[in-house]
């Protein structure tokens, strides 16, 4: 397959769905996803995985269970396995998503939102 750069710009560019993370990349058992938010996604959890959210453009709130973060362009947040969490995009967000292959994006919640089978772009 070999090494190649990634212009992000161009993969945000390729598509308008919100909350469908895309692969973009894999190391180490980990998939890099881009994924556009807009408005609320849904309250969940994963048991099994730490999540990381790179806001590349926007601003994103965490929902957690006592608190919410608020995570600007240029910053991340990591959300440890077992923690309650729900994303609310302040109008367009764009963020780049870290977690392993097995994540499924809704977590223990499964509705409209979940995308079980990733796209790769």
């Amino acid at each position: 397959m070999g090494i190649k750069t990634v212009n992000l710009n161009s993969k945000f560019d390729s598509f308008t769905d919100y909350w469908s993370p895309k692969i973009v990349g894999e190391l180490n058992g980990q998939l890099v996803k881009a994924a556009k938010f807009k408005d609320e996604f849904v309250l969940h959890k994963h048991d099994n995985e730490d999540e990381m959210f790179l806001v590349i453009e926007g601003k994103l709130l965490m929902e957690l269970d006592n608190e919410t973060l608020e995570i600007n362009s240029g910053e991340f947040v990591v959300i440890p396995r077992g923690t309650n969490h729900k994303p609310i995009a302040v109008g367009e967000v764009k963020v780049l998503l870290f977690e392993p292959n097995t994540t499924i994006n809704t977590g223990n919640t499964e509705n409209e939102f979940t995308v079980k089978k990733l796209e790769e772009i």
